[in-house]
């Protein structure tokens, strides 16, 4: 089991309180707001979300939660059912997407896709929004696209990380990626504030995109270039996850997530052809699992002894503490995937810049609730627009009033930026 740094003395006055009380009121990092609640003390109508962190009082002004969480009938009374009408029914936003392909320092590429046309269209400093979907997942995910939707509707400039070989994203070298590689997010995120140095950048990742998200925001931690971040079905603890995702019908996910590995290594293999040392080939290419593929290929790839080292180190619940920027997790109660027990609860307790909302139903990447269920977008993509829109005011403000570019407040980089770029219509 990883260690989520659980404590039982109070929390020691964080730096990153500055910052972050720089983009929210006063009153919602008051210090008897950092314990856990359920959101009636929030003075909100439904009292089945379970709220957990400092920031907890700003959402009752949120318009998205003054409706009670309300689960569509019949899908929800099963997690597995949610999960798999989700998966298979929930509609597809039609977006014309333009491609571009980042060549990375380690002569690796990822593909980036931004809304065709949103490069004229949109003011050149309107809020950057960075999209990371989960384990195989790309920009052709019915809950990417209506995330990416709902901001474009915003007048926010979206773009979709796509990692190595998802979503046809180029695979030029014997690497893929893995829940513990940052380095691709890092190059990123740079690429993007160079591009557009007076815009202000924010990310939303799901599942594994989320888990490496928040590595990065720890990773980062004071030098971060974003301005707020959203996790959603993080697994946070990745050694629970592995444990339950071999227990009963979570079998026919591993099986499945197995398949898109291979599928997507099978694409490349000769990349990988006599690579010799500790890989083991034919393991990773026949996976029935995700940890055997781990095993096979990706522990190894990324220096990892074992698959168990690979799940303890690459686990987000052990990045919490070191956020310093504003983060919201959203975690559903019987998510299947990314199970209740391994949220670092009291890490984000502790850490006046995170935010915790836990659903009662929700399966995974699933939310069949509110107004657009069940073929529309989940339950989340009201909730977290809210969220960012509020950031992103908050700075708005103190820019103003201070007289700062938004620039030098997000202490954006603007050096210039080395990478090759390919673009693809």
């Amino acid at each position: 089991m990883a260690n989520t740094h659980l404590r039982s003395t109070p929390a020691r006055p964080n730096p990153s309180l500055r910052r972050s009380r720089s983009l929210l009121p006063l009153s919602t990092m008051s210090p008897s707001s950092t314990t856990n609640t359920k959101s009636d003390d929030v003075d909100l109508p439904s009292s089945s979300l379970d709220i957990v962190g400092a920031r907890r009082s700003l959402l009752s002004c949120f318009v998205s939660l003054q409706t009670p969480y309300k689960a569509f009938p019949v899908l929800a009374w099963n997690r597995h059912i949610e999960t798999i009408f989700a998966s298979f029914y929930r509609s597809l936003p039609v977006v014309k997407l333009r491609r571009e392909c980042l060549r990375t320092k380690d002569d690796g590429a990822v593909a980036l896709d931004w809304v065709s046309g949103d490069e004229t269209r949109i003011p050149f400093d309107s809020p950057v929004l960075i999209l990371l979907p989960g384990l195989t997942g790309g920009s052709g995910d019915t809950y990417v696209r209506h995330m990416l939707l709902r901001a474009r509707n915003k007048g926010w400039r979206v773009v979709v990380f796509n990692s190595r070989g998802c979503a046809d994203s180029p695979v030029t070298t014997p690497k893929f990626y893995s829940a513990s590689f940052t380095d691709d997010l890092c190059e990123v995120v740079s690429h993007v504030s160079t591009r557009y140095p007076k815009s202000k950048l924010y990310a939303v990742g799901w599942s594994l995109g989320a888990n490496i998200l928040v590595r990065y925001l720890g990773q980062e931690s004071h030098n971060c270039v974003l301005s707020g971040a959203v996790s959603l079905c993080n697994p946070f603890n990745l050694p629970i996850a592995d444990e339950d995702f071999h227990k009963g019908f979570n079998n026919i996910y591993d099986l499945a997530l197995a398949r898109s590995l291979c599928k997507i290594f099978k694409k490349h293999a000769l990349l990988f052809e006599g690579i010799g040392g500790e890989y083991n080939i034919p393991m990773a290419a026949n996976a029935r699992s995700v940890r055997d593929f781990d095993e096979g290929l990706t522990r190894v790839t990324f220096g990892f002894k074992s698959v168990d080292d690979y799940y303890y180190n690459s686990s987000s619940s052990r990045s919490i503490k070191d956020v310093s920027i504003p983060l919201l997790c959203i975690q559903a109660e019987n998510d299947p995937i990314a199970p209740s027990r391994g949220i670092p609860r009291q890490d984000i307790e502790e850490n006046p810049n995170c935010l915790l909302i836990v659903t009662p139903q929700g399966g995974h990447l699933g939310w069949v609730a509110g107004h657009a269920a069940p073929f529309g977008c989940p339950w989340t993509d009201p909730v977290v627009m809210e969220f960012l829109e509020h950031l992103h005011n908050q700075g708005d403000e103190k820019t103003r009033s201070s007289g700062y570019h938004s620039d030098e407040l997000c202490g954006i980089n603007q050096s210039s930026d080395s990478s090759i770029t390919v673009h693809i219509q």
